[in-house]
């Protein structure tokens, strides 16, 4: 019954009402929703009501293809290229210190395991897999794997593959929750001062009638279809070019017309796809997958921790030094380590306007250039 994709549905969206129910109502409204969503799916997947990483549905599948680059489009339809100008430059400064940080984590968690002694011979593929992951995504998790042929190493792989989903998830509950309780340590302010009309957060009066639904989602399907359909002809002649960065770009286009950018609606519906993409980042946080791995998952998990721990510790203790925004420093660690649909979830779960473009914007990169980071740090070792 679990892997019947209305119950899944049902169920996802049964968590999101609760987690808004909880935080409005009780004294869980000091936790964010985006955060509540997370660790609700988690538990109700690891008791075993929702799939789980190990036996994923399609219905994940779905969301990861479809739901999170549509939060992606709806949500910057309300963006103005203005925002990026104070917020573009110091959001890839941190994203470059987080990819350092990335680095520099992977290799002192090869050496705290032992490497060579945990994974053998391919030691060094796994830590550029690690490496490539945690600057720009899975992408780049799975093409250094690929090349060299760590897919075959069951155990290992899989491991590693667990121990990813359950350290990225925490780590968004980190990241969500971090920001506030720096600020009151040391406030910093905001890089942009937005005016409430200019940040035209979403709200439980927002109108959405069949017109302005039919409108959005139309322009949804259109400009999915059309990204796909330039991708894969550019893909033809030889040129590799995401389609999310092409959806990105037509989004921004339509953005900066006045009567596109105050539709209504757009950003209730692109904040209920981040719930429902962070729903299922919480239901890939299997704990107990773990345990199929054997004696090597507690290295496994050692070594993944150590990664984002010593990570998170240099982006935030550089941003503390140049006094940088806090909300900016883990929206750039999100981008690192979970890619641009979750540094987009970070920016608007903190109703930070001013920095969704450039979350993306530090997402982007990260897929297309984690990979070579997780080559050199192959090649290095």
């Amino acid at each position: 019954m679990i892997q019947n994709p209305l119950y899944i549905l049902a169920f996802l969206c049964g968590l999101i009402v609760l987690s808004e129910w909880l935080c409005r109502h009780t004294f869980l409204k000091k936790i964010s929703s985006s955060l509540l969503v997370i660790i609700l799916t988690a538990i109700v997947a690891n008791i075993g009501f929702l799939p789980s990483a190990s036996n994923a549905s399609p219905v994940y599948d779905g969301i990861f293809k479809y739901v999170a680059p549509a939060s992606i489009f709806f949500l910057l339809l309300g963006v103005s290229l203005k925002q990026l100008k104070k917020a573009g430059l110091p959001m890839l400064l941190m994203f470059f210190i987080g990819a350092a940080g990335t680095m520099l984590g992977v290799l002192v968690a090869i050496n705290l395991i032992n490497g060579p002694e945990v994974f053998g011979d391919s030691f060094n593929a796994v830590a550029g897999m690690m490496t490539g992951t945690y600057i720009g995504g899975s992408v780049n998790f799975n093409a250094v794997a690929l090349h060299y042929d760590v897919v075959r190493e069951g155990a290992v792989y899989t491991g590693i593959v667990v121990a990813d989903n359950i350290v990225t998830a925490v780590w968004m509950m980190v990241a969500i929750s971090m920001p506030a309780i720096l600020n009151k340590w040391r406030p910093r302010k905001k890089l942009v001062n937005v005016s409430s009309e200019d940040l035209g957060e979403h709200n439980d009066q927002e109108e959405l009638n069949p017109l302005t639904l039919a409108l959005l989602l139309g322009m949804a399907f259109l400009f999915f279809f059309l990204s796909d359909a330039i991708a894969e002809g550019l893909s033809n002649l030889g040129i590799e070019l995401p389609s999310i960065l092409i959806l990105t770009t037509f989004a921004l286009i339509l953005a900066q017309f006045k009567s596109i950018q105050r539709l209504s609606g757009a950003k209730l519906l692109g904040m209920f796809s981040v719930y429902l993409f962070l729903a299922v980042v919480g239901a890939f946080c299997e704990v107990t997958a773990l345990a199929d791995v054997g004696e090597l998952a507690g290295s496994i998990l050692l070594f993944t921790v150590a990664i984002v721990v010593v990570h998170g510790a240099f982006i935030f203790l550089v941003g503390l030094l140049i006094k940088s925004d806090w909300y900016l420093m883990a929206i750039a660690s999100q981008a690192n380590i979970g890619g641009a649909s979750t540094a987009l979830a970070l920016a608007k779960s903190y109703d930070r306007q001013d920095l969704l473009l450039p979350a993306i914007l530090a997402g982007s990169l990260g897929a297309g250039v984690g990979t070579y980071f997780g080559f050199l740090i192959a090649g290095l070792l």
